[in-house]
């Protein structure tokens, strides 16, 4: 397997689905101190483009991240090893010498994904069994489990691309039901400004001082509006905001790219949680995103399965209240240039979730 490289600007990108491989998200992350470099890839079975983002860490060393990336890659699920060494190889001649390591958080469906559609299992195998079959094949046996999917492996995707009705009756009745609720209770979905960023910004560190996550910086956020105001390509913002009289009750910050609309941050109230606004929410996001063009919106994380163990199963149960589908993807790999600098970077826990939401 040969794969050939081909570097070209970021705003030449390709358009896609996957927010994370647009020139808006190069920009973002330009923004937050990455240089973004983008390339053409040609190889026997496929071909496309790819965006990289170069972060500097450690004395001297830099790393590479693809986001949700590449999209392009082998039919063959038991090739996917063999390509990423390929294509780990080929850009680090484009890369340099100082690159570390290139982690992929790979859009790929799931080598896992029937047995766990088929309930055979509930999640993913343990990350030594996962990494023994994605390097059958390969001639270095390099690649490696990152510990944490820098965006996610599993995600409930609705298809909005059909009548208004027709989602709603896909949806589970209480759903449905706490949707109507919420209208009934008073609550209104608005489109919000970036002047309101900051009020959005202290309902969701409470979200996250609530369900025990860890938090983007405010920096974050600004980096997303500030870039959105200058977009000048097929990806955008939606940020909406749902009130009860002068109570922001719940909040969301969408992200649009070509026909797909992605829950990227959400955050909830501690208060009036009864009037069910993420409910409210969800939907007039998916009919404004349906409204703009797109054909599904990709709700986010969610656990493989029915699994109450699992740390998303509170999102497992709330999503697929709405209907849709799980997708289930692989997941983030590393491939290390230089092993002494990659497991001095993950053993520190400073390998932070750079690139995702």
């Amino acid at each position: 397997m040969k794969i050939k490289l081909i570097p070209k600007t970021t705003k030449s990108l390709l358009p896609t689905d996957i927010l994370f491989q647009t020139p808006f998200w190069s920009r973002v992350k330009s923004c937050l101190g990455f240089k973004p470099v983008a390339f053409d890839v040609k190889s026997p079975s496929s071909k496309g483009d790819i965006l990289v983002l170069i972060q500097p860490h450690g004395a001297g060393g830099r790393a590479a991240y693809i986001p949700q990336g590449p999209e392009c890659g082998p039919d063959n699920q038991e090739e996917y090893g063999l390509y990423l060494e390929k294509l780990s190889q080929a850009m680090f001649q484009h890369l340099g010498s100082d690159i570390s390591f290139i982690r992929y958080d790979l859009p790929w469906k799931s080598q896992y994904a029937e047995e766990i559609r088929q309930q055979k299992r509930l999640d993913y195998p343990r990350a030594e069994l996962r990494e023994m079959r994605m390097n059958m094949g390969t001639s270095q046996w390099n690649l490696r489990k990152a510990s944490m999917d820098m965006t996610v492996s599993s995600s409930l995707i609705v298809d909005i691309n059909i009548p208004e009705k027709k989602i709603l009756n896909n949806m589970k009745s209480k759903t449905r039901y706490n949707i109507g609720l919420a209208e009934r209770k008073g609550v209104r979905v608005i489109q919000a400004g970036p002047e309101r960023l900051h009020e959005f910004y202290d309902l969701y560190v409470q979200t996250a001082q609530r369900n025990n996550f860890s938090i983007c910086e405010y920096r974050h956020f600004t980096a997303l509006f500030n870039t959105n105001l200058r977009s000048q390509d097929d990806s955008r913002l939606l940020f909406l905001l749902a009130t009860h009289n002068q109570d922001i009750l719940a909040g969301a910050i969408i992200g649009i790219s070509n026909k797909n609309a992605l829950y990227l941050y959400g955050a909830s109230s501690n208060t009036k949680r009864n009037f069910m606004a993420p409910y409210a929410m969800h939907w007039e996001a998916m009919l404004q995103s349906k409204a703009g063009g797109c054909h599904t919106y990709d709700m986010g994380a969610i656990s493989p399965s029915l699994n109450r163990d699992h740390p998303f199963y509170g999102l497992y149960r709330f999503k697929t209240g709405f209907g849709g589908r799980i997708e289930y993807r692989s997941g983030s790999w590393d491939y290390p240039f230089d092993p002494q600098k990659y497991h001095a970077l993950v053993n520190s826990n400073n390998l932070a979730r750079a690139v995702g939401a």
